[in-house]
């Protein structure tokens, strides 16, 4: 698998997912010894630890009420803060939970994919939504808080940055508000702002956000994207340029150093993924 991602699609830097598993790791870390690939970022937890398999892992969240299932999640971080360390990789992007309110956005997505865009029933809903995340949100960010704190002294030691990823659905946290308010509260080096386009876009196509006026305010504080198309309204992880994500528009607002990592679709072919990636390089350069 990596020597394909290096040789039939000509990535030189990979990024080390949820789906790691420990038996993986001997024949990745034999390439990287070998100097055949090496790795950009990880997303955590990476590796995923029996611990939390065969759970998903976003099962454990820096939000959650109970104290052992974040003192869980805070521990597995900071052992995917020691592999990034190890893999001389630079970053670990994060998630950091949910607010426990009723779903919202696979609703709003099933309407508007029927036809009820924007209509009274969804307008009512999506309003509820905000007042419900609004009342009970605060719990959910101070407990994230606490762990965020822990976090980022650990990457600090390691000299390891931590990128908060924009999250798809309205009930994740944080939101584009919240997001901004905890880089300003926390005001540290080490922690930035990791971009998906797949998620913003949706969150755009559902009326949350304008995705270039939120990358014109949070683009400078980006440390990294996951590049991917959104077909409207939801279809995400689709390569570049066959969705309706304004490239164009939107890759100028990042910082010049800002890296970029495709994420797809498993189904994906290397053919679609060849393909995007050079008209990415005509557009944008290397």
């Amino acid at each position: 698998m990596l020597r394909e991602i290096k040789t039939k699609l000509g990535f030189d830097f990979i990024e080390l997912g949820q789906a790691i598993q420990r038996p993986l790791l001997p024949g990745i870390e034999k390439m990287l010894d070998a100097g055949e690939v090496r790795v950009s970022s990880l997303h955590n937890f990476c590796p995923l630890s029996a611990e939390l398999a065969p759970s998903s892992p976003d099962r454990c969240k820096f939000s959650a009420v109970s104290a052992a299932e974040r003192e869980v999640a805070i521990t597995q971080t900071l052992r995917t803060i020691d592999f990034a360390a190890r893999l001389d990789a630079p970053f670990v992007v994060l998630h950091l939970g949910q607010v426990e309110m009723s779903p919202i956005t696979n609703r709003l997505i099933a309407m508007a994919k029927t036809g009820k865009y924007l209509s009274r029933e969804y307008v009512r809903m999506k309003i509820g939504a905000v007042q419900e995340r609004e009342k009970i949100a605060p719990a959910s960010l101070q407990r994230v808080k606490e762990c965020l704190y822990r976090i980022v002294e650990y990457a600090a030691s390691k000299n390891i940055r931590i990128g908060l990823e924009s999250r798809r659905d309205y009930e994740q946290i944080p939101t584009e508000r919240e997001l901004m308010e905890l880089l300003e509260e926390m005001k540290s080096p080490q922690l930035g702002y990791w971009h998906n386009f797949g998620h913003s876009q949706i969150k755009e196509n559902l009326g949350f956000i304008d995705h270039a006026e939120w990358l014109r305010a949070i683009g400078p504080r980006a440390f990294g994207c996951h590049v991917q198309d959104c077909v409207w309204p939801a279809r995400d992880h689709q390569p570049p340029f066959t969705g309706g994500i304004d490239f164009e528009k939107l890759v100028p607002l990042f910082p010049t150093n800002c890296l970029f990592v495709w994420e797809m679709n498993a189904n994906t072919t290397a053919d679609a993924i060849g393909q995007s990636v050079q008209m990415w390089k005509e557009r944008f350069g290397e």
